[in-house]
């Protein structure tokens, strides 16, 4: 049995995939106020789970709370079951029919993110991009453009926990194995103590 689960964005959601039958599908609001949501859904899913081989998060990128309470709950998960637990980009696994598409986000600080993902498989890891090198890139493409957030002319699309645990599944797309961290696009932002004179 493999749980995957995914809070990279306001919707969260959460699979439990069995020799390639769901068990379970759901989605839940999964913003700073409701990401407890998370449990009651996961509740659901551990009365149904016999034994778990594999548990899949979605990475990122996006939200830095959400992604690190579901690393955090399948790393205990992980130790209570003995199960592999494997972290996937969450914008390899968007709700959409394209096989190949570029995925773009806010990374906040004036910048963008933007990878093209081909079958579940980000091409290059997500580049960082002001708006105007965003802009150049998305005027030379035609393949589709896709967004968590409303966001220039993206199509919204968002990660469902079902397509990350086929992935998981097949093997497709995983980036980190074990005790691992949220798919970062910079390095940590640090605001220095003001000195006392």
């Amino acid at each position: 049995m493999i749980l995957a689960i995914d809070t990279s964005t306001p919707r969260g959601s959460i699979a439990l995939l069995e020799n390639d039958r769901l068990l379970l599908d759901e989605t839940f609001p999964c913003d700073r106020s409701q990401s407890s949501d998370l449990y009651r859904h996961l509740a659901r899913a551990c009365a149904l789970a016999t034994r778990l081989r594999t548990i899949a998060i979605g990475i990122g990128p996006g939200s830095y709370a959400g992604v690190r309470i579901s690393i955090a709950t399948a790393l205990g998960l992980s130790l209570a079951n003995g199960a592999e637990l494997v972290g996937l980009a969450s914008v390899a696994a968007l709700e959409t029919d394209a096989r190949e598409y570029f995925a773009i986000g806010d990374a906040r600080r004036d910048a963008f993110y933007f990878t093209q993902v081909r079958d579940g498989l980000c091409i290059e890891p997500p580049q960082l991009l002001d708006a105007t090198a965003l802009a150049a890139k998305l005027a030379a493409t035609s393949l589709p453009v896709f967004s968590t957030t409303p966001l220039l002319q993206a199509t919204i699309a968002l990660p469902r926990a079902s397509i990350l645990a086929r992935r998981a599944a097949s093997g497709i797309g995983i980036l980190a194995r074990g005790d691992f961290e949220p798919l970062y696009l910079r390095d940590p932002f640090i605001t220095q103590p003001k000195s006392v004179s």
